[in-house]
């Protein structure tokens, strides 16, 4: 198989329609995303406040200028370890007709290489536990289950 050659850059306005179908393009997204014409102002909005949060980076990989997959990275100060800080890393995805060619394995690598270049000392992330494919993934990368995840959703 040929070598894949990505191009990494923040996403932009104009990509938002395109993530939010590749969020809502799997059973779990399908349940919580909203990917209609028009699509819904608050995922604009939303991606307005990452995008002026300077700790805050909504990056997508292109092959083509094509959006191959993308993945949003949150920058975290902490007072443990001394003041460190922590990437988060969320919402990542790799586009269903791209998937097993290496591509989230480049995702990651650039956002290796980013949290390293902002003096993170630890990359952390969650995954549903609905998702066994994606938690056999990041233990290939070398991510390990130490700690118990729990979430609380509020009712708006």
């Amino acid at each position: 198989m040929p070598e894949i050659s990505l191009k990494f850059r923040p996403a932009s306005h104009h990509d938002i329609p395109t993530i939010v179908r590749m969020l809502s393009d799997d059973p779990l997204g399908a349940k919580r995303e909203k990917f209609e014409t028009p699509l819904p102002d608050k995922y604009y909005e939303a991606f307005k406040f990452i995008r002026d949060d300077p700790n805050n980076e909504l990056v997508v990989a292109t092959i083509d200028g094509n959006i191959a997959g993308f993945m949003q990275i949150t920058f975290i100060p902490y007072l443990t370890y001394q003041g460190r800080w922590r990437a988060l890393i969320e919402g990542v995805r790799v586009s269903r007709e791209l998937r097993n060619r290496g591509i989230g394995k480049k995702l990651f690598q650039w956002a290796i290489q980013r949290a390293t270049q902002r003096n993170c000392h630890l990359i952390q992330l969650t995954s549903d536990k609905k998702r066994p494919d994606a938690i056999k993934f990041y233990k290939s990368l070398g991510f390990v289950p130490s700690h118990e995840g729990l979430k609380l959703h509020l009712e708006l």
